[in-house]
Parts: structure tokens; C-alpha cells; sequence
């Protein structure tokens, strides 16, 4: 991004907010966010939809503190999804139900 504390998350909620976007994608290496790193605990716990206060109380690291708060703060829920997933990007937007909703409540509103 090239500014010092201001990821490329932090980038993509203010750039999502400025644009009046509905929703924030969030792509990454796994099919959503998990209690501990699915990749070396096999007991991990995926979780379908969590609140922004839920990510921040239990540390999630879903995204940075900044973008978290700038997504509460501004009622932008976003979705984490599995980018290497075979049509996850078309699921996704067609609003199929994958990876992990994160917004004020826990409960996903059609978005």
C-alpha cells in the first residue's frame, strides 16, 4: 500500500467503503475462518458466520485491527472464502452460502 500500518486489508475496506460496495471478499488460502490454523490442527473449528465483535474479542486475525474496525464501524460485513476453490469467485457473488460471514450480528443477511 505503501503507507507504514496500513495493509493491503486495510486498503481493501477503505477502497470497498469509499465505493459504497455492499460487501467485502475476502480470498484467501482457506474456505473460511477457523478457531485455530486449520493447516496444522486437524481439529480446527470453522466457523459459517461470526459478529465483527466476536472476531475482535477472540483474536481471530481474520483481518488486520484497522480493517476489522473500519468494516464495523461502517456496517460492511464481509464474506472469507477459499480462492483456490474450483468456482468459489461465481458462488460466491451468485450469494451461495461459503466460507464465513462476518458482520454485526452472526446471523448472515442476504447481502
Amino acid at each position: 500500500t505503501g503507507n507504514p500500518y496500513f495493509t493491503t486489508d486495510s486498503a481493501a475496506a477503505l477502497r470497498a467503503i469509499e465505493i459504497g460496495a455492499d460487501v467485502l471478499l475476502k480470498a484467501t488460502k482457506v474456505d473460511g475462518v477457523y478457531d485455530k490454523d486449520p493447516k496444522a490442527h486437524p481439529d480446527a473449528k470453522k466457523y459459517e458466520s461470526l459478529s465483527y465483535q466476536e472476531v475482535l474479542d477472540q483474536r481471530l486475525g481474520v483481518m488486520d485491527l484497522t480493517a476489522i474496525t473500519l468494516c464495523r464501524d461502517n456496517n460492511l460485513p464481509l464474506i472469507v472464502f477459499d480462492m483456490d476453490q474450483p468456482g468459489a469467485v461465481e458462488d460466491v457473488v451468485e450469494g451461495k452460502s461459503i466460507g464465513t460471514y462476518v458482520g454485526f450480528s452472526s446471523s448472515p443477511e442476504k447481502v
